[in-house]
């Protein structure tokens, strides 16, 4: 069974559990099924580290700079020991960059080894040749190269001076390895719309699958997100090469919001946060969605009594997200059935209420809605690791001032 085409690795071996061992207990749809949780989720965001080489704009988690409190090997070892347990279908590992932690690799090998398969997302700092041949060789790992525009001009404005080069660089090394599929991630802005059909050719000239996620007011994203979300005539032209192309790309759930132009868009369309995904930090915080890191959404911890698990099945602000959706204000409008009255997070950060309008809807109700909030007073995230006063230090070691300061790639050189 397949919920979304997000959900399958490069192999197409599932590593895990069956994905619909609760949904299959009744007949029905699967947005109707999955919101009412399930016993483990599918699939679920990792965020190893904070630590990250760069400073892209809209980082969903204002990582930068390392916290000393993340979870150590061990730890991070007892957490893929519950995940085999709960038969999770796959764990999406990012950060932060999680290939700067020095037991990346060694995290890896040790949840494939007990069937957890791993997609792991990064710019590519590290995908040396070497490296992609490793990469290549497995049937349970999968790759995801972020790159948030088809040229160095558009992609570097966001990402940082000579980031677009080396994520080239990585899906070069990972085509010459023979790894085909591996994932091209793109964070859809208004500057990068007019570029969907080049980075589908770049995909295509490198044997990856292409994946368009959403721009989410998460982060540092809040911060640009009124400057870079997509106009709206861009949405309808995205909906229409979604409808054109979506059975070659990757969306996951990010653009359910825009079914409300007509017929529903491959990918789940709901919201899964809670339900059938969540995150971990990489302090071992437990958030109900990868987009929401600010305590009204915080669950619990793997660091507290009975683990993951117990914060998964028993957390009150999960089962509050798993009760029956009223709709809200969204309830009255024809198309409520197709969008589910969009996203939790990206209503979140821009002040507007959760059982309210996204405030990208498609039919003008979130252009009005936040015409009345004030922007200023909208939450801000819980946590930032952002690189402000600390710069990054590539290529030389000093000491640092304090555990979170050191560089992230310390003593490693950039090819």
């Amino acid at each position: 069974m397949t919920l979304t085409s997000d959900l399958a690795l490069g192999s197409g071996k599932p590593p895990g559990g069956d994905p619909a061992r609760t949904a299959s207990a009744a007949p029905g749809r699967l947005t109707d099924l999955f919101q009412l949780g399930l016993d483990a989720p599918i699939c679920l965001t990792w965020e190893l580290t904070y630590a990250c080489n760069l400073s892209c704009v809209h980082c969903l988690s204002s990582s930068g700079r390392r916290d000393p409190r993340e979870l150590s090997t061990a730890e991070c070892k007892q957490v893929i020991d519950t995940l085999e347990r709960m038969q999770v279908f796959y764990v999406n590992i990012g950060g932060g960059e999680p290939t700067v932690r020095p037991d990346f690799w060694e995290l890896v090998d040790y949840a494939t080894a007990h069937h957890v398969g791993v997609k792991f997302s990064t710019n590519g700092v590290k995908i040396t040749p070497d490296v992609a041949a490793r990469l290549a060789a497995s049937d349970y790992v999968d790759v995801q190269i972020s790159l948030d525009g088809a040229t160095a001009a558009v992609n570097d404005a966001v990402r940082g001076p000579g980031s677009y080069d080396t994520a080239l660089r990585a899906m070069a090394s990972l085509h010459h390895a023979g790894f085909r599929g591996f994932k091209l991630s793109v964070v859809m802005t208004r500057h990068n719309i007019p570029q969907l059909d080049a980075f589908k050719a770049i995909a295509d000239r490198y044997g990856a699958q292409l994946r368009l996620t959403r721009l989410r007011p998460s982060g540092r994203g809040a911060d640009v997100w009124h400057e870079l979300h997509p106009t709206v005539d861009q949405q309808r032209s995205l909906y229409d090469w979604l409808v054109a192309h979506g059975e070659q790309v990757l969306t996951g759930d990010s653009f359910f919001h825009l079914s409300a132009y007509g017929s529903a868009l491959p990918g789940l369309n709901l919201c899964g946060a809670g339900r059938v995904v969540c995150l971990i930090d990489p302090v071992g915080d437990v958030y109900a969605c990868p987009f929401a890191i600010h305590e009204s959404f915080l669950a619990g911890s793997v660091r507290d009594q009975g683990g993951f698990q117990a914060v998964w099945r028993d957390s009150p602000l999960f089962a509050s997200l798993r009760a029956p959706d009223t709709g809200g204000a969204c309830r009255s409008c024809g198309s409520y059935d197709s969008c589910r009255g969009g996203c939790m997070a990206a209503k979140f950060f821009t002040g507007l209420p959760l059982d309210g309008p996204d405030p990208e809807c498609v039919r003008g109700h979130g252009e009005a809605a936040l015409a009345a909030v004030d922007a200023s007073a909208a939450p801000r995230p819980s946590v930032d690791h952002s690189h402000r006063t600390v710069p990054v230090t590539i290529g030389r070691r000093r000491p640092p001032e304090r555990g979170c300061d050191e560089s992230p790639l310390a003593g490693f050189a950039v090819p």
